[in-house]
């Protein structure tokens, strides 16, 4: 089985997981060009749990949240390059805005989220308490972001 899942063989998988006791951490983001802040939270994240679960938003989820000039890099790509990283053990695509329907039906023992997130906003916060689980913020890493890298590209390259 690849490390890229359905939200049903996801499921399957984590049922299974949950069965020999591991704990599930979940997170999830548009992850468009992935970048050292992204690696660093997402390495952070994976030691909230036993097995981390990365949802990225689809493509027209990205679009919706972010304009019609995003994802800069197709879902699938995302997908193979976050599904490279070995403290991810599986990448599923959601095409909600949110993701609190995908974490009703997996139902993870812990939502990590970025330290751009109040705890009091994080999507399924109440959902995961109601089982039992928690939430984690991981600060972020200072002046990384997917919009920093493409204001810097157009600064060095937009006129070429």
């Amino acid at each position: 089985m690849g490390k890229i899942l359905s939200r049903e063989a996801l499921r399957q998988e984590i049922d299974r997981l949950k069965g020999e006791g591991k704990k599930i951490a979940f997170t999830n983001g548009c992850f468009d060009i992935l970048h050292v802040g992204h690696v660093r939270y997402l390495r952070d994240a994976g030691k909230t749990g036993d097995v981390l679960i990365l949802a990225l938003n689809s493509d027209n989820s990205v679009r919706a949240i972010k304009g019609d000039k995003r994802p800069l890099v197709p879902e699938d790509e995302r997908a193979d390059v976050a599904a490279s990283l070995e403290f991810i053990n599986y990448v599923t695509i959601f095409d909600e805005l949110t993701p609190l329907e995908l974490i009703e039906y997996l139902q993870p023992d812990v939502i990590v989220k970025g330290g751009d997130w109040a705890e009091e906003n994080v999507v399924g916060r109440d959902s995961v308490r109601r089982w039992g689980g928690r939430v984690v913020i991981i600060p972020e890493t200072p002046g990384a972001s997917t919009t920093n890298i493409v204001e810097k590209i157009i600064k060095v390259y937009g006129n070429k």
